[in-house]
C-alpha cells in the first residue's frame, strides 16, 4: 500500500505532525460534546442520554475492580472513563472516511494508528501508575518495593520496558491492521464496476468488524493499565 506523509509543523526544535493534532482535537472535541449533552439536566431516577452515560461509567468500574478491588476502581473510575472513552472515539475515527490532498498529504485517520502516538498514551498510563504507587506507598516505600529482592531489579527494569511496549504495540497493531485493510478494499472498488459491489460488501463487514475490534482495544489497554496500577500500589489497596 502507498504510504501517504501527513503534512507537519516545525517550531524550533520540535515537529508537529498536523494531521495528528486535528484528529486528537476532534477526538477530545466529540468526546466533550457527548458527555456534555448526555450530563445535562441529570435526574435520580436516569433515563435516555443519562443512562447511557451512566452505562459506560459503571462499565469502566466494573472492568477495573477485579483488579483494583471496589474503593479503588471508584477512586480511579474518572480516570478510566476518560481513557476508555478516548479510545473508544479515537479507534474508530479512521474508519470514517479517507481524506488526502493532491500532493499526497493524508489528513484523517485514526490517531492510535499511528506507533509514536500509542507509545504517548502507554508512557502517560505507565507514568501515572508509577507516581500513584509512589503518593500511595510514598517514595521510600515504593523504591523498596521495586528493588526487593535486589536481584530481581534488572527483571523489574525490564518488566517496566515490556509493559510499555505491550500497551503501544497491541493497540498500534490491531488499529493500523483495520485502516490498511480499509485503505485496500477503497482501492479494489476503483478496480471496475464489478468489483465495486464485492468492495463494498467486504467493506461494510470488515467496518463492523474493525468497530469491535476497535472497541476491544480500549477495554483491553484499560484492563491492562488497571492491572499495571494495582502492581504499584501493591499492598496499599490489599
Amino acid at each position: 500500500m502507498e504510504e501517504h506523509a501527513s503534512p507537519t509543523l516545525t517550531l524550533g526544535p520540535v515537529t508537529f505532525d498536523l494531521t495528528m493534532v486535528l484528529v486528537s482535537f476532534i477526538t477530545i472535541f466529540v468526546i466533550f460534546l457527548l458527555v456534555f449533552w448526555a450530563s445535562r439536566r441529570m435526574e435520580l431516577k436516569p433515563k435516555g442520554k443519562q443512562n447511557v452515560l451512566e452505562y459506560v461509567y459503571e462499565l469502566t468500574i466494573n472492568f477495573t475492580k477485579g483488579n483494583l478491588g471496589d474503593e479503588d476502581a471508584k477512586r480511579y473510575s474518572l480516570f478510566f472513563f476518560t481513557v476508555f472513552t478516548f479510545l473508544l472515539v479515537a479507534n474508530n475515527l479512521g474508519l470514517m472516511t479517507k481524506i488526502e490532498t493532491a500532493e499526497g498529504h493524508n489528513l484523517w485517520t485514526s490517531p492510535t494508528a499511528n506507533m509514536a502516538y500509542d507509545f504517548g498514551l502507554a508512557t502517560i498510563a505507565i507514568v501515572f501508575c508509577h507516581v500513584e504507587g509512589i503518593r500511595r506507598k510514598g517514595f521510600k516505600g515504593y523504591l523498596k518495593a521495586f528493588v526487593t529482592p535486589w536481584a530481581m531489579t534488572p527483571m523489574h527494569i525490564l518488566e517496566e520496558v515490556t509493559n510499555l511496549a505491550s500497551l503501544a504495540l497491541r493497540l498500534y497493531g490491531n488499529i493500523y491492521a483495520g485502516e490498511v485493510l480499509v485503505s485496500l478494499l477503497l482501492q479494489l472498488s476503483q478496480q471496475s464496476a464489478l468489483a465495486y459491489p464485492i468492495a463494498f460488501l467486504l467493506n461494510v463487514l470488515w467496518t463492523a468488524f474493525s468497530v469491535f475490534i476497535s472497541c476491544l482495544q480500549g477495554y483491553v489497554f484499560v484492563m491492562l493499565v488497571s492491572m499495571y496500577l494495582s502492581n504499584k500500589i501493591g499492598d496499599e489497596h490489599g
